[in-house]
């Protein structure tokens, strides 16, 4: 049954099979279950994306088989925008924020406490 096993799954041949010892075997075949088992687990979850995306309501958005997901930020690279900012809101205070709402065409919100 293991000579089988490995002749029609791995191709292997008679002499290279009795050169396996058995703990070789036992990794190969653990090894070949878990590739299995992960191809039957990407396999169903195709089948029932593409059900769900089937039997979809109107209007409803499309499902993504493979949804991307989002880079993970980079936390210094932050830290030192945040720290960059802060520094040069000290020297020259927020006239950035009015040229960035100017360049968008845009005007500055009014505080509540600035219209009492």
């Amino acid at each position: 049954m293991d000579l089988a096993f490995f002749v029609v799954h791995l191709q292997m041949s008679l002499s290279d099979y009795y050169l396996l010892t058995e703990t070789e075997k036992l990794f190969i075949r653990k090894a070949h279950e878990q590739k299995f088992m992960s191809d039957t687990t990407w396999t169903r979850n195709a089948v029932l994306n593409a059900e769900a995306n089937v039997n979809r309501g109107k209007n409803k958005k499309f499902i993504e088989l493979f949804p991307k997901k989002q880079a993970r930020a980079d936390k210094k690279y932050n830290e030192n925008a945040i720290a960059v900012i802060e520094e040069m809101e000290q020297e020259q205070g927020k006239s950035w924020v009015d040229k960035v709402f100017q360049a968008n065409g845009m005007k500055k919100p009014i505080n509540e406490e600035r219209r009492n």
